[in-house]
């Protein structure tokens, strides 16, 4: 006789497949999505990129690098605006958006920084302007750290580096359990849910949005990358690096941000010696996004400005 047990096992057991089936999400075909999200590509350091080079050539070189799980298209309005004055470049970092996965599987920091100089070369840059959100402002002011004859100026849009409460430097994170089963499922549902919170107004976050994320998310590859990715941060004590930069430098901080809080900014301004910050009501983690034409203000005065 079955016992209630065995029963019950085999009854959880067929859920948990059923809710697999259910949730499985396929990576999205790269020819589809290169149709669909249209960008250059270039081979850089044995990684084909995807990137956007706008503006005039002979204009003041800017980069702009993305945050965690974003792409090139983030700072479409930013870059839009600021291509009439600079030469704007922007990519999409390896293991995001339709660059896709690093051949060598390496994620790190100096990785990410060997490359971005690696691309400053092919395009005969010696040096620019470097704008950076999260992820991408952690790259940026270690990059402008190591190669400061690279860097005229630095803005800094709610970087990350410092450690959160619970997490230590120098030690590698360990990657939740849920998270694991990233590269079978991206629920849209889940997605919006984790965009909003980077708004200061969810209301603000629109669908088009939601489903470029989503789509990119299902680039082939790009979610097993993600996993890779987070295995290899190790964050640093900044202060150190931090007090290396010689690049005048802008703080641009949403005072909603609810990933990044806006008190971080007090950590940063202690160890760079040339920074100000400009605080944005109302906003989020990603104000190039939320309300792109309060947010650049600040930014364009502070490129345009002489470097101090």
């Amino acid at each position: 006789m079955v016992t209630i047990f065995a029963w019950l096992a085999g009854t959880i057991a067929l859920g948990i497949i059923a809710l697999a089936v259910w949730l499985y999400e396929p990576d999205k075909p790269r020819a589809a999505l290169e149709e669909t999200y249209p960008g250059e590509y270039r081979v850089i350091d044995g990684v084909r990129l995807r990137m956007r080079d706008s503006g005039p050539r002979d204009g003041e070189a800017i980069f702009m690098l993305h945050g965690f799980g974003a792409s090139l298209d983030t700072w479409e309005k930013w870059a839009e605006a600021l291509s009439a004055r600079y030469r704007v470049i922007r990519f999409d970092l390896p293991g995001f958006g339709l660059t896709g996965p690093d051949p060598t599987g390496d994620y790190t920091e100096a990785r990410s920084m060997q490359i971005l100089a690696a691309m400053m070369d092919q395009l005969d840059i010696d040096r620019a302007s470097l704008i950076g959100n999260s992820l991408g402002g952690r790259i940026a002011w270690n990059f402008a750290a190591m190669f400061p004859e690279r860097v005229n100026k630095l803005v800094l849009v709610s970087p990350d580096g410092f450690a959160s409460p619970g997490f230590d430097y120098g030690v590698a994170p360990k990657v939740p359990l849920l998270m694991r089963a990233l590269p079978y499922t991206a629920p849209r549902s889940m997605l919006k849910a984790n965009l909003a919170a980077a708004y200061g107004n969810p209301a603000a976050l629109s669908e088009a949005d939601v489903t470029r994320y989503h789509d990119l998310m299902l680039a082939p590859g790009v979610r097993r990358a993600i996993l890779e990715r987070m295995g290899q941060v190790v964050l640093r004590e900044p202060g150190p690096t931090l007090a290396r930069i010689q690049a005048p430098t802008l703080l641009v901080w949403g005072e909603r941000d609810g990933m990044i809080p806006i008190s971080n900014a007090e950590d940063y301004l202690r160890f760079l010696p040339n920074a100000t910050l400009a605080r944005l009501p109302g906003l989020g983690h990603v104000p190039f996004e939320e309300d792109a034409v309060q947010s650049l203000v600040p930014v364009e005065a502070f490129l345009s400005g002489a470097a101090r």
